[in-house]
């Protein structure tokens, strides 16, 4: 429970919890508003009365921890929270979240710079991201904003695609056009999920094309035995949930009965349910719940205490545990590798 309020609860963000943790000291926005995304996983997967309850009340935290309302300066936070919102709304029919769509997809919307093509990563940045394009645009599209969603899919392609690797950098400032090229796996997924809801919604086949090439290069690039690879704690362990979440998209939802679709479908589609197997394969099992690792390959290790705990940087980012297993973003992201598999082996894929 949040703070002592009825009706309000988060997941603490470390476990075993530290003192500040425990009373949720320091505000991890976006790790939260993933916890939001599972908990609406939960429910489509099996509704229960409980698992609805449980959305409303970790939103209803949200937006209360959050002290200012629903949103903050930074577009990739606001955009993750968007999209969970969106779909608590649209699935299970949470309706007190309406004021938060409305407040999110103000700026969102008012973010988007014409000029650029693009949402800066904060308000003020002269930093264009794929972490906050990518959710953005995925937010914008799902509002129905096709145009300013298919302007940042063209940013992105144009702006951050690697020509060697067909991967996605991590941005661009902007006039100085000085590229930031670290490749992270949730820049792929993001820009996976945004390609495919166009796809989808405009029925244009350079959609369905940029998807089919980067799934190409996720798989060369990112896997080994279509096993995502690598991982880490902190911000860095939601990555790769994010990855798997939107390949999970294109195997269930890309356009195309041509040979090129249906080989990106299966290629998506073999990507979650090997990383998944990998990653059960390598659980532990504490008081008959699973336990993650941080990369799906290796074996997960126990945390044993609050030693060496996660911590912010001053540039805001959240540095990994020492075990980065006890961090809720590691965990989070094996809950979407899992409900990325069963739905893609739902749907017999």
């Amino acid at each position: 429970m949040l703070w002592v309020v009825p009706g309000a609860e988060l997941g603490v963000v470390g476990w075993p919890p530290t003192r500040g943790e425990r009373v949720f000291l320091t505000w991890h926005y976006w790790w939260q508003a993933h916890l939001i995304d599972a908990a609406v996983d939960a429910a489509n997967r099996e509704s229960t009365a409980a698992r609805t309850r449980r959305i409303g009340t970790v939103a209803r935290a949200h937006r209360i921890r959050n002290v200012t309302g629903w949103t903050n300066n930074y577009y990739d936070d606001m955009a993750w929270l968007a999209i969970a919102l969106e779909r608590a709304e649209r699935t299970r029919g949470i309706t007190e979240v309406r004021g938060g769509l409305t407040a999110l997809r103000t700026d969102l919307s008012s973010g988007f710079q014409p000029e650029i093509g693009a949402v800066p990563w904060r308000k003020g940045s002269d930093f264009f991201n794929a972490p906050a394009n990518g959710p953005a645009a995925i937010a914008l599209a799902r509002f129905g904003d096709y145009e300013k969603a298919g302007r940042i899919a063209d940013f992105l392609d144009e702006r951050l695609r690697d020509p060697d690797t067909g991967l996605i950098f991590d941005g661009i400032h902007l006039p100085s056009g000085k590229l930031e090229r670290p490749v992270y796996s949730y820049c792929q997924g993001v820009v996976l999920g945004l390609e495919t809801e166009l796809a989808v919604h405009t029925g244009e086949f350079e959609h369905i094309e940029r998807v089919q090439r980067l799934v190409n290069a996720v798989e060369k690039h990112l896997t080994a035995g279509r096993v995502v690879t690598g991982g880490a704690g902190g911000d860095g362990g939601l990555f790769n949930g994010i990855l798997v979440r939107y390949l999970a998209h294109v195997a269930l939802m890309l356009p195309g009965d041509e040979a090129d679709q249906r080989a990106a479908r299966r290629t998506a589609a073999a990507i979650v349910t090997a990383s998944a197997a990998a990653a059960w394969e390598h659980r532990l099992a504490v008081e008959g719940d699973p336990l993650f690792g941080y990369d799906w390959t290796k074996p997960a290790q126990l945390p044993t205490g609050t030693a060496g705990a996660s911590y912010f940087t001053a540039g805001g980012s959240v540095t990994s545990s020492k075990i980065p297993e006890r961090d809720l973003s590691v965990q989070l992201s094996g809950w979407l590798l899992m409900e990325s598999a069963y739905l893609v082996t739902a749907a017999g894929l």
